[in-house]
């Protein structure tokens, strides 16, 4: 009775109207940016997007059917780094894939 009372004063003070929260999953942030163009390294998965496997929460989403790959690049110094960047291949075709090499 009492924790129906402390929510009830609690929506009165806040105009009688419920607020709601929305989760957005690590993995759902990633694919955005993903979306947007960005290329992300697995320390900035880590760093940006609190992912404390982010090869786990790439191949989640490979296999959900999003073409990602892994590439390779060189900044203007020689350095090298391994980035996933969004591909454009079928959805439908990466998941077939990605599902007959997970039973295999």
């Amino acid at each position: 009775m009492k924790n129906f009372i402390f929510r009830l004063v609690g929506l009165l003070k806040l105009g009688g109207h419920m607020t709601t929260t929305t989760f957005v999953s690590k993995e759902m942030k990633v694919l955005s940016a993903l979306q947007e163009g960005r290329t992300l390294s697995s320390a900035q998965i880590k760093a940006h997007f609190g992912a404390g496997n982010p090869q786990a929460v790439i191949q989640s989403l490979r296999f959900k059917g999003y073409p990602i790959y892994l590439n390779t690049v060189t900044d203007t110094k020689g350095r090298t780094r391994n980035v996933y960047r969004l591909g454009t291949a079928s959805r439908a075709v990466i998941a077939a894939g990605y599902k007959s090499l997970a039973t295999s």
